[in-house]
């Protein structure tokens, strides 16, 4: 196929260039893993300074353990907000991705 050719099919942002015969149904979950995945992200950048400013002393607090792992700790926390619902990132970012391939909902 020449490039001429394949600059007339359709552009999937998540696939690259994608042929007649591509699954649509498929894409759209794709998207909003991706879309999570990126509220996540996002959200764990957001709360990373705020825990990296926190103390915790007492019995069981503190120590290399705890600094090694807080990251983790965010991480997951963010990932389960998301998964409650999140902020509404996800939504946004999933309707400009399908927007722009065309596969408006």
């Amino acid at each position: 196929m020449s490039n001429l050719a394949a600059s007339s099919l359709p552009l999937d942002v998540l696939q690259g260039v994608r042929g007649a015969t591509a699954s649509k149904t498929a894409v759209p979950a794709d998207v909003r893993k991706a879309a999570e995945d990126f509220e996540a992200t996002f959200l764990s950048a957001l709360l990373q300074p705020v825990f990296s400013s926190l103390e915790s002393d007492g019995p069981f607090g503190g120590g290399q353990g705890e600094a090694a792992f807080k990251s983790f700790l965010v991480d997951a926390m963010a990932k389960q907000t998301v998964k409650a619902g999140g902020v509404g990132l996800a939504d946004s970012v999933t309707r400009d991705l399908l927007k722009l391939q065309g596969l408006d909902q």
